[in-house]
């Protein structure tokens, strides 16, 4: 809680500093690119001079602030070496990315500090933009805000043939939106851009902590919205806003062409357009601005703000002129397929915060905060499933879900305006409201690496308002594969009342044994004997019929839970 003050504190100074300085325009930065099938990032600490004579500590891949735009090719087998530089540890997730959760880059796969971290995959996700960022346990707020954040662009065979702008740097342009203490693009503060005459193609990405941004142009003309978080939509959306909570991406065409060279025109927030309850809206009026403090006093709340000037200047060679009209048709998952739906309830924490806590938390997802041990949710290989979000605070909360894309199927009961018609991985869920979507778990099984869900605001996150899923496969053998040493066998599985054991047959000793439901719940233990390897039994006649693990240890050894079945 005292470094959230603190930075909300030194937030507010900077915005008075911003407002009452004269600060000239700067350029753009474009961050550098790196391609192939081998990624190196050095995650390191740095600094950067936000204002003029003044240093401020950093952190960055491959240099001070930010990171490298990451260019890679669907169906291509990656790996990413990470080198871990920082004094403390971090890790790397994959946003947006359909990869095993082993390589997922949550909080299960921390890197220590002065240590390395090698995940290799096959590319499976549609061409799209996507971003990479630390995702360690209540850390992640404070490693993004340091500079912990860069873009990635997939690429796939359908998108290469449409007439778009991909150049990247000369035509196609990412663009990262971050409040610090200030507003900056790429890094960048008070920054402008030189823009072809011509149709331009910019990904938006919002790695803001807290704040959604409603974008449009400064004399409110058209553009077209081509893709969200999970790639192309069916066909452009012409309009003229776009809203933008954190962790979500678009990319919407500009055309300008019918402008002259010379022309200045600013992408904007509308944010006095956004309505209460969503963080970056004016709050005056409503009980937040009684009940809450930092993030949702922040002067910047409820203003109309210049974010990105946009200078027109000649054609490049070979340029995209016009929009397409369609691009290859999506079709959401059916209804009537789901195996499943899940509730998914947030509410605040009032025990801890009282009525505050409706506004500045902590937030449970169903009654329940994060906790590094448990399983919130267990589903199985193939399953298709409804997830229905309820937001019961007065705070609006972008929820993530690692592992898949989804469709959204409604908004309270309503169907979702074309902004949402593609695979998303991030939405928005305003107070009060109930999201539903569909989605499928494929491709990946992992009897106890987990992934995760939560609300993308990085300190609800860090405060707990984040749960885990596994993925099971029926299908596999119930014996997790490690080395023969190590692993436990249990018989019979599935068992209808003593639960029998053998481990190494060398062994002789006595073991604690926990066993954990499929909310990561102790719901036994005990100790048992273990002579020539066999470990006396367990009773498990009082189980419930369903999937649980068993973990045993003693002062020498811990061994990896396994799973266990009860008929």
């Amino acid at each position: 809680m005292f470094l959230r003050t603190k930075i909300r504190c030194v937030g507010v100074l900077f915005f008075l500093s911003f407002l009452s300085a004269a600060f000239s325009q700067n350029a753009l930065f474009i961050p550098d690119t790196l391609a192939g099938t081998t990624f190196t990032l050095n995650v390191q600490t740095g600094t950067k001079s936000f204002f003029s004579g003044t240093l401020t500590p950093t952190y960055g891949y491959n240099g001070n602030f930010l990171g490298p735009t990451l260019l890679i090719k669907k169906n291509d087998s990656v790996t990413l070496n990470v080198n871990n530089n920082l004094p403390v540890a971090t890790t790397v997730h994959w946003h947006g990315f359909h990869v095993s959760a082993m390589n997922d880059g949550g909080p299960h796969q921390s890197i220590a500090a002065g240590t390395s971290w090698s995940p290799s995959f096959k590319m499976r996700n549609e061409a799209s933009t996507f971003w990479y960022h630390p995702h360690g346990e209540a850390k992640t707020e404070v490693q993004i805000t340091k500079g912990l954040a860069g873009m990635i662009i997939v690429r796939d065979s359908i998108e290469a043939t449409y007439a778009l702008p991909r150049k990247y740097g000369v035509d196609d342009f990412p663009l990262i939106i971050q409040t610090k203490a200030f507003i900056m693009v790429n890094g960048t503060m008070d920054p402008y851009l030189q823009v072809p005459k011509q149709v331009v193609r910019f990904r938006l990405l919002n790695a803001s902590a807290d704040r959604t941004y409603y974008f449009g142009l400064s004399d409110s003309s058209n553009f077209q919205l081509i893709a969200s978080d999970g790639g192309l939509l069916s066909q452009p959306y012409q309009t003229n806003r776009i809203r933008l909570s954190t962790g979500e991406r678009v990319e919407v065409l500009i055309d300008f062409g019918a402008d002259t060279i010379g022309h200045q025109k600013y992408l904007r927030s509308y944010a006095s357009e956004l309505p209460n309850g969503i963080i970056g809206a004016d709050s005056v009026g409503t009980s937040m601005i009684v009940m809450g403090d930092g993030y949702y006093n922040n002067p910047l709340n409820g203003l109309d703000f210049n974010i990105l000037r946009l200078d027109v200047i000649a054609t490049t060679t070979s340029p995209v002129t016009t929009i397409p009209s369609s691009f290859a048709a999506k079709t959401p998952i059916p209804e009537s397929s789901s195996d499943v739906t899940r509730h998914l309830r947030f509410f605040p924490d009032t025990a801890f915060n009282g009525m505050m806590s409706f506004v500045d938390g902590p937030f449970f997802i169903n009654d329940k905060l994060f906790d590094m041990d448990s399983i919130n949710i267990v589903t199985y290989l193939n399953n298709t499933e409804i997830w229905s979000l309820t937001n019961e605070t007065m705070i609006a909360h972008p929820f993530h879900i690692h592992d898949v894309e989804f469709y959204v199927l409604d908004i309270n009961s309503i169907a979702p305006p074309p902004q949402y018609a593609g695979l998303k991985d991030v939405i928005l869920v305003k107070p009060g409201d109930t999201v539903r979507f569909i989605t499928k778990f494929t491709d990946f099984a992992d009897d106890m690496v987990p992934y995760m869900y939560h609300c993308h605001l990085l300190h609800h996150e860090d405060e707990g308002m984040m749960g885990t899923f596994l993925v099971l496969d029926t299908t596999a053998s119930l014996i997790i594969d490690y080395a023969a040493d190590e692993r436990p066998t249990a018989f019979p599985n599935p068992f209808t009342s003593a639960i029998k054991m053998q481990l190494d047959n060398r062994l002789n000793t006595t073991v604690h044994y926990r066993v954990f439901n499929i909310l990561g719940e102790t719901i036994m233990e005990g100790e048992s004997n273990v002579v020539n390897g066999k470990v006396s039994e367990i009773n498990g006649s009082d189980l419930s019929s369903g999937f649980y693990l068993i973990a045993l240890n003693n002062q020498e050894k811990n061994w990896p839970p396994f799973k266990i079945i009860k008929q």
